[in-house]
């Protein structure tokens, strides 16, 4: 990883850290190909059972794309092409083998409100806020309206895109995209609790489980019927799945092999 991007691995919860405080750790197209190796790096250990997605400092999570970096882009074809790379991104957070908790420090807007939806957990301190500003600059958040569209209601969603306005983190907390909130001084206490909590289960069940969750996500219900019935069987198989039972019906703490 380049100094952007800062990956730390502490009691199975692996830290990544977009170092860009002095660009509000906005998103250049060189961040997001080193987001998209730290989380393939991270969904290959097996000493990582949560991923923590944050920024640097105290006032950012992450302000979105870097407009400099779009200025500097070597025609109107390499912006448009080096815009994909932002998909791919999102895919590879959906893609990971580890649950995602985003760990807003601070404010979330445009592609960084993106990066916060498409963990599984959020977790903010009392003065984050979260927005959609590109309609002030003359664009529209594009990129980021599959995620926001699956996360929010679709009213909600198109009045903060259309008026650009920020959406305090009390009012996120109660339309249901923040899952908790606390005092600024406690948020790494908070993570760490609901990290610790996730990676007392199974890996294996954990991996199976979200993925069967998003890849349902767009089906038919019949269609999602089915496909969780071949998954359910296909976690039952699994060594934790069988190990669970047994430390169950022993009275004893279960001891995860992750397969």
């Amino acid at each position: 990883m380049t100094k952007e991007i800062k990956v730390s691995v502490s009691e199975r919860v692996a830290t990544v850290m977009i170092d860009r405080e002095e660009r509000r750790n906005a998103l250049s197209s060189a961040v997001v190909e080193q987001l998209i190796e730290a989380l393939q790096e991270c969904s290959a250990r097996e000493d990582v059972g949560v991923v923590v997605l944050t920024g640097a400092g105290e006032r950012v999570f992450c302000a979105g794309g870097d407009f400099m970096d779009q200025q500097r882009a070597d025609g109107m074809l390499a912006m448009h092409e080096g815009r994909e790379s932002f998909a791919r991104l999102l895919l590879a957070m959906q893609r990971c083998a580890c649950p995602l908790i985003a760990r807003i420090n601070g404010h979330a807007l445009g592609g960084g409100f993106g990066l916060a939806l498409q963990c599984d957990l959020i977790v903010a301190h009392e003065g984050a806020s979260f927005g959609m500003p590109e309609i002030k600059v003359g664009l529209f958040p594009m990129m980021i309206t599959a995620v926001v569209s699956r996360n929010i209601g679709r009213k909600r969603a198109m009045e903060m895109m259309l008026t650009g306005e920020r959406l305090s983190v009390a009012r996120a907390h109660e339309w249901g995209i923040v899952n908790r909130v606390c005092e600024r001084e406690r948020l790494d206490e908070e993570v760490a609790m609901l990290a610790a909590r996730i990676t007392c289960f199974s890996p294996a069940t954990l991996s199976l489980g979200r993925r069967a969750f998003y890849k349902t996500q767009d089906m038919s219900f019949e269609q999602a019927l089915d496909h969780l019935h071949n998954e359910l069987t296909i976690a039952s198989f699994t060594e934790d799945a069988s190990e669970g039972v047994l430390a169950f019906l022993g009275k004893r703490e279960p001891e995860w092999s992750g397969r």
